[in-house]
C-alpha cells in the first residue's frame, strides 16, 4: 500500500470547539488532570533559568515551613493553561492574553491538578470574519479540590464554517 492510498482514504477530523459552541456560562470540566513529578519540577526551573532555592532546594524550601520543594508557580500555570487547550482553543484562533492570575495555594511534586473554565463573555470579531472573541475563567485544582490558580483568558475562536 503506498502513501496516496493511505491519504486517499484518510478523513479530516475537526478539533476543538467553535464559537457557537462557547456560551456565556458554560462550564468546561476539563479532562483527566496531570500529576508533577520532581522531574517535571526541576527539568522545567531548569530550563527556564528559574534560580529561586524554592523549586530545587529541600532544606531551603523546608526551612520556611515547606514539606520539601515547591512547584515552580510557572508550571503549574503553564499545566493548566495546557489542560484547557483541547476544549477552549484547540479549533484554531490567535491567542489575545491572561489577565487577574492569582496563585492561592502551593504546589508539591507528587500533587495532580486538573482544570475548569467557565465561559465568560463571547462576542463577534468586528476586525476578522470568522472569529469571534471569547473571554473564559480557569481555575486549576489539587487532588484534594483546593483551588491553587485561576485566571483569565482571551483567544480568538473560529466560528463554524469560518474556515
Amino acid at each position: 500500500m503506498s502513501d496516496s492510498d493511505f491519504r486517499a482514504r484518510a478523513v479530516l477530523m475537526g478539533k476543538g470547539n467553535r464559537y457557537e459552541d462557547m456560551v456565556p456560562g458554560r462550564t468546561f470540566d476539563h479532562h483527566w488532570g496531570r500529576t508533577i513529578t520532581d522531574g517535571d519540577n526541576a527539568a522545567f526551573t531548569t530550563q527556564t533559568l528559574s534560580f529561586c532555592p524554592l523549586y530545587f532546594n529541600a532544606p531551603y524550601a523546608q526551612s520556611l515551613g515547606h514539606p520539601g520543594t515547591v512547584v515552580n508557580p510557572l508550571l503549574v500555570f503553564n499545566l493548566v493553561f495546557g489542560l484547557s487547550v483541547e476544549d477552549l482553543s484547540e479549533g484554531g484562533g490567535p491567542f489575545l492574553g491572561v489577565d487577574d492570575c492569582r496563585f492561592h495555594k502551593a504546589v508539591y511534586p507528587g500533587d495532580t491538578l486538573t482544570a475548569r473554565s467557565t465561559v465568560e463573555d463571547a462576542r463577534e470579531s468586528r476586525g476578522q470574519p470568522g472569529f469571534g472573541i471569547v473571554r473564559w475563567h480557569t481555575e486549576g485544582f489539587n487532588q484534594h479540590g483546593d483551588r491553587v490558580l485561576e485566571f483569565r483568558r482571551t483567544n480568538l475562536v473560529r466560528r463554524r464554517g469560518g474556515e
